[in-house]
């Protein structure tokens, strides 16, 4: 009788619950001589096994799904009609993964301030809007404090939850990545935060780890429609919540996008 093979969204979950916990390593009870025994799989090897065992869209339907995004999302005028493109979106591989509906934005449809963070967790997933859950609190608690209240739209790099609230994969933000940008044409802010490693690393294209590039100001520029804004990456509010010695860190930057912002609005008025 051989054992049975382990869910891997099972495991996604349970990883994920680890990792929300503040896990980040896993050890034996009892100390073990490498040196002659043959090591047990790590923590990032069983992660490792848990992603590669999860089924991905060959390359051609990854193909037929962006141009699908590309079309749904150039039909969209207004944040309106795009939060009705997304909806009807059926390419991305997250549809089917448990999420109950599509979760596209929230805020004002003329912001100055666009914000863009990783995924929808089980909170949003259940209310339909990004950032509503203990994390999305904390945001909007700092941006009230930094007098930006009713002044952002925020959106995410997907519009369903991952399977355990795991960080979306490169393939999962691809497909999504052209309402992204479409948001971004229409609303075109003054300037963009850009939350967390995941938001950082698809918007930006960059492998830079998001403690390197935190508080430093890039741009954004969409290769067709002359569309461009500066970019401020910072931590995301659920890394707070378990790091509250990094709320300075974070602070610092929506201080800093603040001050960009007014200081943009001033010359725009001159």
């Amino acid at each position: 009788m051989t054992d049975a093979v382990p869910d891997p969204r099972a495991l996604e979950s349970l990883l994920a619950f680890w990792r929300d916990a503040g896990v980040d390593a896993c050890y034996a009870e009892a100390p073990v001589d490498h040196t002659r025994v043959k090591p047990t799989p790590s923590l990032k090897a069983v992660a490792k096994v848990s992603a590669a065992a999860v089924p991905t869209s060959p390359a051609a339907d990854i193909g037929e799904a962006l141009d699908e995004a590309r079309r749904l999302a150039a039909g969209a005028a207004t944040l309106q009609d795009l939060a009705g493109a997304v909806a009807a979106f059926e390419g991305c591989p997250l549809r089917g993964m448990g999420a109950t509906q599509a979760v596209f934005g929230r805020g004002d449809p003329d912001a100055p301030v666009l914000i863009i963070g990783e995924g929808p967790g089980a909170d949003e997933d259940r209310l339909g809007q990004p950032f509503v859950g203990k994390a999305g609190q904390l945001l909007d608690r700092m941006l009230e404090a930094a007098g930006l209240t009713g002044r952002v739209f925020i959106t995410n790099t997907v519009f369903w939850r991952p399977p355990g609230n795991r960080t979306p994969n490169p393939q999962e933000q691809a497909v999504c990545a052209p309402f992204v940008e479409r948001a971004f044409a229409i609303l075109r802010p003054k300037v963009v935060l850009l939350v967390g490693a995941a938001a950082t690393k698809s918007v930006l294209q960059t492998d830079e780890g998001i403690m390197r590039v935190r508080g430093q100001w890039r741009d954004w520029r969409l290769a067709e429609g002359a569309v461009s804004a500066p970019v401020m990456p910072t931590l995301h509010p659920a890394y707070l919540l378990r790091q509250p010695l990094a709320k300075r860190q974070a602070w610092a930057d929506i201080l800093s996008l603040a001050a960009r912002l007014d200081a943009v609005e001033v010359e725009s008025k001159g």
